[in-house]
């Protein structure tokens, strides 16, 4: 099945002005999907719109919306209006600050938290309920390997990755049933202009061996239908430097599914156990 048969007709790529973001952006609307772009800057978002009609013939709306606001998921439900979404991409959210927890005000980590667990979540769950209903649909969380643990200088974005994971497993065991594919895309280092600013700042030289943002989003559509996890530059059952490998945490969400029969009765997750599909 193709990409608009899947996922369209409208995707929504939170965090499009750059990167990753417009690397998505450009490989939807090839695909023929018309796209709803959201970040806070107004002109980059403006200038790819105008770039992907031209060039695709595709529709495409922008949104200019700070997603750590807490009314972000209401301003892009606003702009979606009627259109009908078949793919969320929550790809917003890095942390540009890199320093320990004590370093910044509190109220700098909650807006961190906010852009990336309290809007994602919200957004989920308004747009995962119509695909659902209709049958088809895809989630896709852009998130980082810092999920898997927390570290020095990332305390509360390593958290915040963990938190989307989680989440992102816990929706693909409810939601596969119902035909909606559901992706946590664990990132390694990308070459991404946001990257190259904060090594920049740092005075860090920018090291060999980037993902390129055009190769990220084309293994994350293309590995979209095998969630819960895929970790970038390593083979579903690779476990690599990690603690567990996409193959291995797919068995646990299956494992607690299974088990969860006994607290809860009959569900959905379990109904789904043998539709899981999987790749080497």
């Amino acid at each position: 099945m193709s990409l608009l048969a899947r996922y369209g007709p409208w995707a929504i790529v939170a965090g499009a002005s750059e990167g990753t973001g417009q690397a998505f952006a450009r490989q939807l609307a090839a695909a023929g999907l018309d796209c709803l772009l959201i970040a806070r800057r107004e002109a980059p978002l403006t200038a790819l719109a105008d770039e992907l009609r031209g060039q695709y013939g595709v529709e495409c709306i922008t949104a200019t919306i700070d997603l750590a606001r807490p009314d972000a998921c209401d301003l892009i439900v606003a702009a979606v209006a009627d259109r009908e979404i078949g793919l969320f991409v929550a790809n917003a959210g890095g942390d540009p600050a890199g320093v320990p927890f004590l370093d910044r005000p509190a109220e700098a980590w909650a807006d961190l938290i906010a852009r990336n667990v309290t809007t994602t979540m919200r957004c989920c769950h308004h747009f995962a309920g119509p695909m659902r209903d209709r049958g088809r649909g895809g989630l896709l969380l852009v998130g980082s390997g810092a999920c898997y643990g927390g570290a020095n200088n990332m305390a509360v974005y390593a958290g915040t990755k963990a938190f989307d994971l989680c989440l992102a497993e816990g929706l693909w065991s409810e939601l596969r049933p119902h035909g909606v594919d559901v992706l946590y895309l664990s990132l390694g280092r990308t070459d991404t202009p946001e990257l190259r600013r904060f090594l920049g700042e740092k005075g860090v030289p920018v090291p060999d061996g980037l993902a390129s943002p055009d190769a990220v989003a084309e293994l994350g559509l293309a590995r979209l239908p095998d969630g819960p996890v895929h970790n970038w530059g390593q083979e579903d059952d690779d476990i690599g430097r990690l603690p567990q490998s996409a193959a291995q945490r797919r068995a646990r969400v299956e494992m607690i599914a299974a088990a969860s029969q006994a607290i809860y009765g009959k569900s959905d997750q379990a109904a789904g156990g043998s539709a899981t599909r999987k790749r080497s």
